[in-house]
């Protein structure tokens, strides 16, 4: 029997299973709502099995570094072996410790969570952040919403624990988690923040990534004012694998007091490796988009469909010669301001006021900022007002970034006053590209100087007249002319008036051999040899040698150098005579693979037969002369002295070498252009050094001359890849044909000559 003031527990009771049942069915609700779209769109199937990822395309060297990225993301993925077992396991510890005995959901996690409304930790699972990361992207701020974004998450990540593994869906956070400065996914992360790949990475590293993971930001270790979170999140991180038995107390306490040890390295497009190379690659790149569309004729993306590109350049060739462009040119570049001290038209010589204002206004027109400010209608005169306008700027110097002001204007003539180079080496059997630097500094000179600029090439076109006149009439390198001024009259060739070449320094007298000729760069003896063949046989001989004719006129002249052609061209001519005749196209993809590794593109080698075998080893032998008599003697160094067909030695030069070496300097008109040429049978690399415009030169032929411009850079790189064991550079001789008809051994090829080459007046030593 109750009573009126007996309180009605069964009332009670229903109210609360009522409350009970009702919440779940309003959960079971919310969570069909949410599968089937009412609080958002949901991942199909098919997304799901391909959630949508920017990758970045993948730059790849022939030593199997990755040397460059072009990317709207920063992210190339990895796979689950990919990643130590220390990385893994500091995830797991920190974010998710029931990773391996939930599915999807963290029951324990979310009930605690939500009794403490979120004060003890979050209850989002590495699953719900990665379907996040995938389909949620932006967190609401509106507590409703974000409710409702949860239960959506919480549906997503049920479907990826069944549509993925426990390791896979690692793998997914990891490479999508956006680690911020670039950092896209955690291989580039691991590159840009310790300079190594996610394998190598060190537990202590890890870890600072994994305390990343919270906020990128606020735990950013390369964040001055970040720092100290970075590390005590890190520490905790330590703390959270002790606890999961991954570590001990004492591997704890040494761990934290490590400090944050960096390799900070970012990853952009004008910083890092082969600047030059990849620009020029991502030219070709789009172009051989254009011609390839996917199979469901939709375009590739370069920058989001994580093609990779397989390179033939070498990434240890192409640091050495970053080196020896960095080291030489930097104390050129001394000397060259030096000699500008008292030069009142610096960096210009010979040229007028006037003739000065038109160069600098012509840059101001193909400047970047005159065409933008075009573009956008302003007035021509208030553009060029502008740049009369000083203005804070940074700006390049060899000694590092220059925090200054001045006007556009003046920023264009201080531009002018550097040096610039190209640079590339092949193998010239293959036609691989091992190294290319397009110039100085990609950041501040993007003009490339590899393919893109052409140059005047002085006497390293001379090769090709004498190759001619071996390969027509059988000529051998003892062969002698006189040594005498010479005039091929006018009508000749075409011709409108006499031409008559005159020797550097006005030397003349006596005979001299072709090997002579060559090695010591005699202007009047190359005519000679241009008259008795031609100048159209000699075009017609630099064309078969792969070099683009269509501006070369057939005239007498070009047996000088008068011709405008790039490194690029130079280097795979002068490379059929390594290869014994052969022309080899130069290339440097060597296949392009999508992200599942379905290959796209394989490189298949061109070749062309341009000189039989003997004359292309008797080129070789005119241009070991120059480097063992000539004007690229002083490769030889102080171990000259050891060799047979040395009396003295040429001291002063840090290269040393004695194995056998074809090459040929090269300098213009003016000291404009100064170059060096030189193979080895397995190895063609040519340099190029000038100013960006011909008036902007040294003032004489003492530091002007591609010995002492160009020669330095090819002699540092070779020392540095002959001291690398693990490269194969030939020191053997070039293969001599069998049953060789011509000779090549010249009475007198023992006697040293007392000054390295007409082209080098002056016997100097210069620490480059």
């Amino acid at each position: 029997m109750t009573t009126d003031k007996t309180p009605n527990y069964k009332k009670y009771i229903k109210i609360f299973w009522g409350l009970y049942i009702s919440g779940i069915m309003l959960v079971v609700l919310l969570f069909l709502f949410a599968s089937w779209g009412f609080f958002g769109e949901m991942p199909t199937f098919e997304e799901l099995e391909n959630p949508e990822t920017n990758l970045a395309t993948e730059v790849i060297s022939s030593d199997g570094k990755t040397i460059g990225k072009y990317f709207k993301e920063n992210r190339t993925p990895v796979k689950y072996e990919d990643l130590p077992e220390n990385l893994v396991k500091a995830l797991v510890s920190t974010e998710d410790e029931r990773y391996y005995s939930h599915a999807g959901i963290d029951a324990r996690g979310t009930i605690r969570a939500a009794i403490y409304l979120g004060e003890k930790g979050g209850a989002s699972t590495i699953t719900q952040q990665l379907a996040k990361l995938l389909f949620t992207k932006i967190r609401s701020d509106n507590k409703i919403e974000r409710i409702l974004q949860k239960f959506k998450e919480w549906v997503i990540a049920i479907r990826l624990e069944r549509q993925y593994t426990k390791q896979e869906i690692i793998t997914m956070y990891l490479n999508k988690f956006d680690f911020i400065y670039q950092a896209d996914g955690i291989r580039s992360a691991s590159r840009i923040y310790f300079g190594k790949e996610p394998k190598q990475l060190e537990v202590h590293e890890s870890a600072v990534l994994v305390a990343m993971l919270k906020n990128p930001t606020l735990y950013n270790p390369h964040i001055d004012r970040f720092k100290e979170n970075s590390k005590q999140r890190r520490n905790q991180v330590f703390v959270q694998m002790q606890r999961n038995d991954h570590l001990n107390e004492k591997q704890v306490d040494s761990l934290q007091q490590l400090a944050l040890d960096l390799n900070y390295s970012p990853e952009q497009h004008d910083q890092g490796m082969a600047t030059y190379f990849r620009a020029h690659l991502r030219e070709y790149l789009q172009d051989w988009i254009d011609e390839n569309p996917k199979p469901d004729g939709t375009e590739y993306s370069l920058y989001s469909d994580g093609i990779k590109v397989f390179t033939t350049i070498d990434s240890r060739y192409q640091q050495y010669a970053e080196t020896a462009v960095d080291k030489h040119m930097k104390n050129l570049q001394k000397v060259f301001d030096e000699k500008n001290e008292r030069n009142s038209t610096a960096p210009f010589r010979d040229v007028t006021p006037e003739e000065i204002k038109r160069i600098i206004n012509r840059e101001i027109k193909n400047s970047d900022r005159y065409r933008d400010m075009l573009e956008k209608g302003i007035d021509k005169e208030k553009i060029m007002a502008s740049f009369e306008k000083r203005r804070k700027m940074k700006v390049f110097s060899w000694n590092g970034t220059i925090d200054t002001t001045m006007t556009p204007r003046d920023s264009i003539r201080y531009y002018k006053s550097f040096l610039n180079t190209g640079m590339m080496s092949m193998n010239p059997q293959s036609g691989a590209i091992k190294a290319w630097v397009g110039g100085i500094n990609y950041k501040y000179f993007k003009y490339e100087h590899v393919k893109q600029a052409q140059r005047q090439v002085g006497s390293t076109f001379k090769p090709f007249v004498y190759a001619t006149a071996i390969d027509q009439l059988n000529l051998s390198p003892c062969y002698e002319l006189p040594n005498t001024r010479f005039t091929i009259p006018k009508g000749k060739f075409g011709l409108l008036e006499d031409w008559s070449p005159e020797n550097a320094g006005n030397e003349y007298g006596g005979m001299k051999s072709l090997k002579q000729a060559l090695a010591e760069s005699i202007n009047t003896i190359t005519a000679r040899v241009m008259d008795k063949v031609g100048p159209t046989a000699v075009v017609n001989m630099v064309d078969r040698l792969g070099v683009d004719t269509s501006d070369i006129k057939a005239y007498p002249s070009i047996a000088l150098g008068t011709a405008d052609l790039s490194v690029y061209e130079m280097v795979a001519a002068y490379s059929t005579f390594a290869n014994k005749g052969v022309y080899t196209e130069p290339y440097f993809v060597t296949r392009i693979e999508d992200k599942n590794g379905t290959i796209l593109y394989q490189h298949s080698p061109r070749t062309k037969d341009v000189l039989n075998k003997e004359t292309a080893y008797v080129a070789t032998q005119l241009l070991e002369g120059v480097t063992r008599f000539g004007s690229g003697r002083r490769l030889r160094g102080t171990y000259a002295k050891n060799l047979p067909h040395y009396k003295k030695a040429v001291t002063g030069y840090p290269y040393d070498f004695e194995n056998p070496i074809a090459g040929k300097t090269g300098t213009t008109q003016n000291q404009s252009d100064g170059w060096f040429i030189g193979m080895v049978p397995n190895l063609t690399t040519g340099v190029w050094v000038g100013g960006q415009d011909r008036s902007v030169r040294f003032p004489s032929l003492t530091y002007g001359q591609g010995a002492t411009m160009a020669l330095p850079i090819w002699g540092q790189y070779m020392k540095d890849l002959y001291k690398d064991e693990k490269i194969q550079v030939s020191r053997e001789d070039f293969e001599k044909p069998e049953n060789l008809s011509i000779k090549v051994e010249c009475k007198g090829d023992d006697k040293n000559e007392d000054d390295d080459g007409k082209e080098q007046t002056e016997e100097y030593q210069v620490d480059f």
